[in-house]
């Protein structure tokens, strides 16, 4: 296992997952839940972040690390809401939910713009850290965003849903009361970012300037 590049995308998903949350923890606090302000997650350091929890965002990634010979990281994160301010301010939890995934999204531009400076390296043995470091918070990122926009429970695009359409919202709690709906969820979008990741990345950085 490539020890350098294992430790890169380790350091690379704490940070995004911490922006995810934090961006969460931030909009519901200016929006008047002050539920994940309160347990301290309004901030981008990952300690608070970690201490919520510390299987998705140290034991899992490690785990997966490891078992992948560190070619895949996975994890995940948790911001606390107050579901009573989420049934009252609807489109409000929406813009919450959607707000994880915008700080990703803005991690990936800043990744993106520094590879249209630096360019993208074709043999990681002659890559610079600036190359490598930009091209795995693009990679993390883009995966963090269409993950967590899929439209299921407890997935943000679920609420984001739920927030926009009440309707389907009662379809989604209704899943999310089935026995086992997350592994159901976890598979599904495995499938589906397995199908969908490689011509998305394809496509960003045939964006990049030649």
């Amino acid at each position: 296992m490539n020890w350098d590049q294992a430790i890169l995308t380790f350091g690379a998903l704490i940070v995004s997952l911490t922006l995810h949350e934090a961006m969460h923890a931030w909009v519901a606090m200016l929006f008047g839940d002050l539920t994940a302000y309160r347990t301290g997650q309004v901030t981008l350091n990952p300690i608070p972040h970690i201490r919520r929890e510390p299987f998705g965002m140290l034991l899992l990634p490690m785990i997966s690390l490891m078992a992948s010979k560190g070619t895949s990281c996975l994890g995940f994160a948790h911001a606390p809401y107050d579901p009573v301010w989420a049934a009252r301010n609807p489109r409000k939890a929406a813009v919450m939910s959607a707000a994880g995934p915008f700080g990703n999204l803005l991690l990936a531009a800043i990744a993106f713009g520094t590879l249209a400076v630096v360019g993208v390296y074709r043999h990681y043995d002659t890559a610079t850290a600036v190359q490598v470091m930009a091209f795995e918070f693009l990679y993390i990122n883009l995966l963090l965003v269409v993950f967590n926009l899929i439209p299921l429970p407890p997935l943000d695009g679920a609420g984001v849903v739920r927030g926009l359409w009440p309707a389907g919202g009662r379809w989604l709690d209704a899943f999310a009361a089935l026995p086992f709906s997350f592994v159901i969820v976890f598979l599904l979008a495995s499938t589906v970012l397995g199908e969908v990741m490689t011509p998305i990345l394809r496509w960003v950085l045939e964006l990049l300037p030649r």
